[in-house]
């Protein structure tokens, strides 16, 4: 278990998540601001008013960054403070805020990852249809202009869209997220179409404009299944789960779905074969705008589903039905770690472009102790598991370059509101105290070691 040299360790967040100053400065709303007030549609009510209150003390934040010896620092910008009505005017404040942002980060040594979408939609665009609209592309190609025109003299790594699968999915399907729609599927795969191209024009635009030489991608959520027992049959049973299964309702969930098009420049047949017929309206030249070349390959990845070859099966596979009393997070989700060595190897098997996990990481129970410490043992034990796994996908061959834990801080947890606690560092939402957890040191750790404490089965006491 062996990280290259030039692995690079990070962590991640989302504007919305913790940024707070919602309407701080000339900052325009988004569906986030609100979908969030929306009585009854988010945990307790909660909402991102003010969140972590980042915007005011990054400073800090930044700072807490150096302490943790976080190489980089994966975060996104906030579309309707740099742009209020989402086109149109440039808000000056919001364009001041990253630029301290990125010159503070660079002063302490981090570089800066961003994300030029991570679902804080302007609410102007989505009120003349948002991602429904045909001219959403071009909506966020002008976006991604201003930004590569103010930013990229200083700032190298950008990633496009994160998990459509999410924005789209739950967002414009399910009803969950902002900007909380329940389409029917027609309506739901146009949607997604448009950000595909969206996607497509923001890398041109980096390409064409960006002023030092960009590295360039996005980041899907993974879908991973993986052999409950790792026999021949199972492992192939399994990469044809994560790359050719599609559930009946809907195709955004699958990996192919919306990386086929971005990186191979087409709809998958799988999909095609059960979908294709909602979607005449879409055009082959489209993935001339799709298609576009990526540096890697983003993937968020906190679970899986473990399953067993069966012919008998019209899938060719049947889940595994969990053993009782397993192992869960405080979201319910499995402790999965096997989930990040598949989708990795089945990723890179598939499409041979180096990966970046863009977020991994888990929410637990965690509380500040008499002692004014936060002992998160969980957390660690999680994340060591599921490094180990990333780390034997690199020695079998996967081309794994960096590692972004979600989150650096406890946040707004989009419909969970304040009930998750995923941060390396907890925050007191009353008095916005920060308190760096016992995971945060473990992860410093991490980082000068590149992985090397990772093989210490005593790493957690």
């Amino acid at each position: 278990m062996t990280f290259p040299q030039s692995f690079v360790w990070g962590s991640a967040t989302a504007s919305y998540q913790i940024e707070g100053g919602h309407d701080a400065d000339g900052k325009g709303p988004s569906v986030w601001d609100m979908m969030a007030h929306w009585p009854g549609k988010i945990v307790n009510d909660d909402h991102g008013d003010v969140a972590c209150d980042h915007y005011h003390r990054y400073t800090e934040d930044v700072q807490i960054m150096k302490n943790m010896g976080l190489q980089a620092y994966r975060f996104s910008l906030s579309w309707p403070r740099i742009m209020p009505d989402g086109t149109g005017k440039v808000n000056e404040a919001g364009i001041a805020f990253y630029d301290r942002l990125i010159d503070e980060l660079l002063g302490a040594g981090v570089q800066p990852w961003i994300t030029l979408f991570h679902w804080d939609y302007p609410l102007a665009l989505f009120q003349q249809g948002g991602w429904l609209n045909a001219a959403s592309p071009e909506w966020f190609a002008d976006y991604t202009k201003i930004v590569i025109d103010r930013f990229s003299d200083r700032v190298t790594n950008w990633m496009t869209l994160n998990e459509p699968q999410c924005f789209i999915g739950l967002g414009h399907h399910d009803g969950m997220h902002a900007p909380g729609l329940q389409l029917p599927v027609e309506q739901v795969l146009r949607a997604w179409h448009h950000a595909l191209m969206a996607h497509g024009r923001a890398v041109q635009v980096i390409h064409e404009h960006a002023k030092q030489s960009p590295t360039v991608s996005w980041a899907p959520v993974g879908v991973a299944y993986y052999p409950a027992e790792e026999t021949p049959e199972n492992i192939e049973a399994a990469r044809c789960a994560s790359m050719n299964y599609f559930e009946d309702k809907s195709p955004v969930w699958s990996n192919t779905w919306g990386s086929d098009p971005v990186i191979k420049g087409h709809y998958p047949e799988a999909g095609m074969k059960k979908f294709g017929h909602m979607m005449k309206w879409f055009k082959d030249s489209d993935f001339e705008i799709i298609k576009q070349p990526l540096d890697f390959y983003g993937v968020n990845i906190y679970q899986g589903h473990p399953i067993v070859a069966d012919d008998q099966s019209p899938k060719g596979f049947r889940d595994v039905k969990r053993e009782q009393g397993f192992a869960q997070t405080q979201f319910y989700w499995p402790h999965d770690p096997k989930s990040m060595y598949w989708i990795c190897k089945t990723l890179y098997d598939h499409y041979n472009i180096p990966i970046v996990i863009t977020e991994n990481g888990t929410s637990m129970h965690d509380w500040v102790d008499e002692d004014g410490t936060v002992n998160d043992a969980q957390r660690i034990i999680f994340l060591r598991d599921y490094m180990r796994e990333l780390g034997r996908a690199i020695d079998d061959g996967a081309d794994v370059r960096g590692y972004f834990l979600w989150s650096l801080m406890d946040n707004f947890e989009w419909a969970e509101g304040y009930r998750q606690r995923f941060g390396l560092v907890h925050v007191d939402y009353q008095t916005l105290k920060r308190t760096p957890k016992a995971s945060s040191y473990w992860y410093k750790q991490v980082i000068e070691s590149n992985g090397a404490v990772l093989r210490d089965a005593q790493v957690v006491k």
